[in-house]
């Protein structure tokens, strides 16, 4: 019988006072008893408007309708015919502004709970199902994939399950890309992405960590001294950006990747750590994206009391609503409306306090959004040991300073056709190294657009 109760099944989670002092995950999934329930709140639609918003086409109401029945597996096996990683995408995808956005249920209430039910079915499979799949029949063909993110994790896996020779050039220690040094434990736990990276390996993907393209490997010796057919560049964006203010430079200013890459990568939070961090008594985290709510709530479980300093208000955040409110819930406190304009430090060069200026909003910008303007007079201080910018990334300027013949944009993002190929022939581009930062789906679709585009184009030639 449907459900037609106006509201999702609540997602069980971590009590916050619990959570914000650890590592673990914080939301804990459905039961198969809740997962069921969710699932028969799905009409399942003539029109099936929830797949318009999937950048990869996951066929969301067939997928469902095995939940509602009880068959998990076979929900499982209609995800997995076009996602790659849907333990990844059922917990960090912005269904809200995606799947979830287009569903019918959503109209007079809330939509379905496509992404809780998305993890719910790859969490049953990787309990219920140890196999890892079989190696494809060799196709004769050499493809190579720079960087694990999910874009590269994404078109080497289609790639190896047609037969090819492919490798993956990852320049940290570890693959995964974001998914192991951008998003915390507490999102993602890690050993769901070292699931996905051993089924890539079971399928004949090889792996090459600590190889940096562009420096310990060229495109060119890729193409020309390696013999790959093709390149796809999947490297991600991870140049961070700061603001131009004074006192940038002191001793307790990160930017968010590497205080976030020391804790997510290399675990720094653990006393048995080898990499060094701060651990702060206050922190100001500036901005308002998810990579400022990632970084807010890290600095909280290492016990600092955290502020997240915004420039627009609390409406204009451009984070997931969930972060969010997962955020005031663990005890961090939001100052919207305000901007730094300094950062001072006591007499060794370390940060004791940030000044910011109050702001309010004047007519919309080129993005549409309401533009901060500066409140003159209203300066005033805050004390704190730590400083945290969190205003987005670009890609790394690496490949465009080592590369011939790729086109790139003002922004530094490889210019690409629809089908991901660059400017150069054999050379193919996808995820954030071309969009700037972007969200984990569409960097995954498009990995899937190239590896078809890939796969078309070698078979022409042979």
């Amino acid at each position: 019988m449907p459900n037609m109760s106006l509201k999702k099944n609540p997602m069980p989670s971590q009590e916050p006072d619990i959570r914000n002092k650890n590592f673990q995950e914080v939301a804990l999934g459905y039961t198969a008893e809740q997962a069921m329930d969710e699932a028969q709140r799905c009409l399942n639609c003539k029109h099936k408007p929830c797949i318009t918003g999937c950048p990869v086409m996951v066929n969301i109401p067939d997928f469902i309708a095995e939940v509602a029945k009880g068959n998990f597996e076979e929900a499982y096996q209609i995800i997995a015919a076009t996602s790659a990683l849907p333990a990844v995408c059922g917990r960090v995808c912005p269904q809200e502004s995606q799947c979830e956005k287009y569903c019918v249920r959503g109209i007079k209430g809330e939509p379905v709970g496509i992404g809780r039910l998305e993890r719910f079915v790859a969490d049953w499979h990787n309990s219920n199902n140890k196999e890892l799949p079989e190696k494809p029949v060799s196709n004769g063909h050499k493809v190579a994939v720079v960087g694990s993110g999910p874009a590269g994790l994404t078109c080497a896996g289609d790639l190896a399950r047609l037969g090819y020779d492919v490798t993956v050039f990852e320049a940290l220690h570890l693959a995964g890309g974001v998914l192991v040094y951008g998003i915390p434990e507490f999102r993602l736990p890690k050993a769901i992405v070292q699931k996905e990276v051993d089924g890539l390996k079971a399928l004949g993907v090889t792996i090459a960590t600590d190889t940096v393209i562009g420096r310990t490997i060229s495109i060119d010796e890729l193409q020309e001294e390696y013999g790959f057919e093709a390149v796809f560049i999947g490297s991600g964006a991870g140049l961070p950006m700061f603001m131009d203010i004074p006192g940038i430079n002191y001793r307790g200013v990160y930017s968010a990747n590497e205080f976030l890459t020391r804790i997510n990568l290399m675990k720094a939070y653990l006393p048995e750590s080898d990499t060094p961090i701060q651990h702060p008594k206050t922190v100001a985290v500036v901005g308002g994206g998810n990579v400022a709510m990632d970084a807010a709530r890290c600095a909280k479980r290492l016990g600092a009391a955290v502020y997240i300093v915004y420039r627009r208000g609390m409406e204009e955040l451009p984070a997931r609503k969930e972060e969010v409110e997962h955020a005031e819930e663990e005890g961090i406190i939001f100052k919207t409306l305000h901007n730094p304009v300094e950062i001072f430090a006591d007499e060794n060069d370390d940060v004791n306090k940030v000044r910011c200026i109050r702001m309010e909003l004047g007519e919309p910008d080129a993005s549409g959004r309401r533009r901060p303007i500066e409140i003159p007079g209203s300066e005033f201080d805050i004390d704190v040991d730590c400083v945290i910018m969190a205003l987005g990334t670009s890609p790394n300027p690496l490949i465009k300073d080592t590369t011939k013949g790729i086109q790139f944009n003002r922004k530094g993002g490889i210019v690409v056709n629809e089908d991901g190929l660059t400017s150069r022939d054999g050379v193919y581009a996808g995820g954030d190294a071309v969009t700037g930062a972007a969200t984990v789906i569409l960097a995954m679709g498009a990995g899937k657009t190239a590896a078809k585009a890939i796969d078309e184009a070698i078979r022409a030639k042979a």
